[in-house]
């Protein structure tokens, strides 16, 4: 598959898994500095890795979850929180995750993880989502 079609493809993915609206925001603020990130991540991120048949994208969006937890990365950690629920992820599992991942990642990062949920939560709440 070309770079075009990777892209492409991916573009479509990182819609349906992230949603328009985050998407059209992303590229409405493009600049010299990353755009060629931008094109990088969609092409290989969502055009290679997400389009994998290996695993379905609820699976892929509660591993990318349980990962974001372990590396304390905030911003990406609520971006996929609230995608998760275009792949069909319930809250339910998004709690025994958050639960799961206490053992594993630490309880520091799952009470974080907690209160960033319930944030999302809230504001899906407050969106009639």
């Amino acid at each position: 598959m070309q770079d075009e079609e990777r892209y492409q493809q991916g573009m479509e993915v990182r819609r349906a898994v992230l949603g328009d609206a985050h998407v059209d925001r992303t590229l409405r603020h493009l600049t010299p500095l990353n755009e060629e990130f931008q094109h990088f991540i969609t092409r290989y991120a969502w055009g290679d890795i997400w389009s994998r048949p290996g695993l379905d994208r609820q699976s892929r969006s509660m591993i990318t979850i349980a990962m974001l937890i372990a590396l304390n990365r905030e911003a990406e950690l609520k971006m996929h929180l609230n995608a998760a629920f275009n792949n069909g992820v319930t809250r339910e599992a998004l709690k025994e995750l958050i639960m799961h991942s206490a053992l594993y990642c630490g309880l520091p990062a799952a009470n974080a993880t907690l209160h960033l949920a319930q944030q999302v939560f809230d504001e899906r709440d407050a969106a009639g989502l």
